[in-house]
């Protein structure tokens, strides 16, 4: 039985900034920053960088459907976007980061521009499918992220906030795009938006990760190390120790099933914890 988006869910956009020095510019930044782990970080900064215009599509998808929302769904989607708006506005800051270690990323900005122009040719209920899909990604590994700390462990206070601030709201907002879909396509079949959907997170999986694996490859051959040595450490980071993708796995799976609702794992008291944490810290 699946569930549905819990009534007292509360969406609450976080105006946190983080990572800047005291006249507000983008503080310092080492090359590798996650523990001086070149894997960490190449893994961590190629996520970043996709995330201002992956948000950016994200939200235009969703709001595209808003006016036709139920009035709740309606408030949630407005909160999604706060959200995201947000969080792209603190990503562009630590994007800047990456650049003063030294990295050019003029090459992924631009792949990333041609895989979003790719997904705006799409009709619009495409792309809020590209979003749905994309949100299960960053749900589950926001729960993985918050679950065990062991993979922000040597990360610098401050970047390993952001990081714990970002997967707080992605987990809090994981049902909007879902929600969005579900309304849109009221009046298919259940069968059509079963197929649909999972036909597009298919086509994304393999979309995400390579696009990942491609700036990694790019963050690797700038720092010199671009080798099959290095590529079996990235096997072990996601398979082995920390394993975020191992852990990850049977969470994704469940996607497929015609039951799925993101909030069949209700992770409400995970993210209640760590943000207490990190409105203290």
């Amino acid at each position: 039985m699946s569930a549905t988006t819990p009534d007292d869910i509360a969406i609450s956009p976080r105006d946190l900034k983080f990572n800047r020095d005291s006249s507000g510019s983008p503080a310092d930044h080492t090359r590798w920053w996650h523990g001086n782990d070149p894997v960490k970080t190449a893994f961590m900064n190629a996520l970043s960088i996709t995330f201002p215009q992956g948000e950016a599509l994200f939200i235009e998808s969703v709001r595209r459907y808003r006016d036709a929302a139920p009035p709740k769904l309606q408030e949630q989607i407005a909160a999604f976007i706060k959200q995201e708006t947000l969080h792209t506005r603190e990503h562009v800051v630590f994007n800047r980061l990456i650049e003063r270690a030294g990295y050019d990323v003029t090459a992924m900005y631009a792949f990333t521009a041609k895989r979003m122009a790719l997904a705006r040719s799409r009709p619009p209920i495409a792309q809020l499918c590209v979003t749905v899909a994309l949100e299960h990604f960053t749900a589950i590994m926001a729960h993985g992220l918050l679950a065990n700390p062991e993979h922000l462990a040597g990360a610098p206070v401050e970047v390993a906030r952001l990081w714990r601030y970002h997967a707080i709201e992605e987990i809090e907002h994981k049902s909007v795009a879902f929600d969005t879909y579900l309304a849109a396509t009221k009046d298919w079949s259940g069968f059509k938006r079963w197929y649909v959907r999972c036909k597009v997170m298919t086509i994304m999986s393999y979309l995400f990760w390579s696009s990942n694996a491609r700036h990694m490859a790019d963050f690797f051959r700038q720092d010199g190390i671009n080798t099959f040595g290095t590529w079996l450490k990235v096997l072990k980071f996601h398979f082995v120790k920390p394993g975020l993708l191992r852990k990850i796995a049977r969470e994704y799976w469940q996607f497929y099933s015609p039951n799925f609702h993101p909030w069949n794992t209700d992770d409400r008291n995970l993210i209640a914890s760590v943000e207490k944490e990190l409105l203290t810290s």
